[in-house]
């Protein structure tokens, strides 16, 4: 070691009849405070951030109810009664949640449905206490 003495600043607690004061922050150099954002802009900006979340979507033609019996019974060429009538709109949900219903089509192939009537919110939830 060589013969420079180390100096180690400790601190010191104050005592009762003094006050911790902290030095001021130094504002040289900084931009002064950015007003926060419109809250139509922050909305932008979270629906921006969700346009990419996959959601569910199912189609439901119709429902029945079956024993286990019935259902050990299906087989390749099975027919299943279902609680709709043909030509019945078909419901479509998001995450579980009714948003419209719509009719059946077919495209190239594939079936899809038209959308013909998107349900509101509140009609769902009427729907569902029934």
């Amino acid at each position: 070691m060589s013969d420079e003495t180390l100096e180690i600043e400790m601190e010191q607690e104050p005592t009762s009849g003094e006050m911790l004061q902290e030095p001021a922050p130094s504002h040289t150099g900084l931009r002064p405070p950015q007003p926060p954002p419109s809250p139509k802009a922050g909305e932008a900006a979270s629906l921006d951030m969700l346009m990419d979340v996959i959601l569910q979507l199912t189609v439901e033609l119709g429902r029945t109810e079956l024993t286990v019996r019935q259902v050990l019974d299906l087989q390749k060429g099975s027919v299943v009664e279902l609680d709709r009538i043909a030509g019945d709109a078909v419901d479509v949900f998001v995450n579980d949640h009714l948003i419209a219903k719509g009719e059946v089509v077919v495209v190239d192939d594939k079936f899809g449905v038209r959308i013909t009537e998107l349900v509101s919110p509140m009609r769902e939830s009427v729907e569902a206490a029934l």
